[in-house]
């Protein structure tokens, strides 16, 4: 079983930054990949970008890329997602969750692939 704790959200204007963390516990080990997603009501959850542990290969939705940045913290076993350039659309609920590895990185993206959830955290971007 693996526990994650999503923290750092909040209100924002937009071209702000935000950093968000989610600390993993439980039977975590290098043998996982992390990822974000986020979610809007009426919607389904959107891939943000997820990294495999093991080897910080990182890997990012299309739209994310150069905006947002996942790393992670092998001595606090935490996760990060650095967002900048906040736009409004950005304004969503952010999951952290965490897969076995093996899933392969072709399913990273997909949040059926995923065992275990955060309880998520607001992101709100004002204009």
């Amino acid at each position: 079983q693996v526990q994650l704790v999503e923290s750092g959200g909040g209100l924002v204007q937009a071209g702000g930054s935000l950093r968000l963390s989610c600390a993993a516990s439980g039977r975590t080990n290098s043998n996982y990949a992390m990822g974000w997603f986020r979610q809007t009501p009426g919607k389904e959850r959107e891939f943000v970008t997820a990294i495999r542990w093991s080897d910080r290969t990182t890997y990012y939705a299309e739209s994310m890329k150069g905006r947002f940045t996942i790393s992670r913290d092998n001595a606090k076993n935490t996760v990060y997602l650095q967002m900048d350039s906040l736009k409004p659309e950005d304004t969503a609920v952010y999951y952290c969750a965490a897969t076995p590895a093996a899933v392969g990185a072709s399913n990273y993206a997909r949040a059926i692939s995923y065992n275990y959830w955060g309880q998520g955290t607001q992101v709100t971007v004002s204009s």
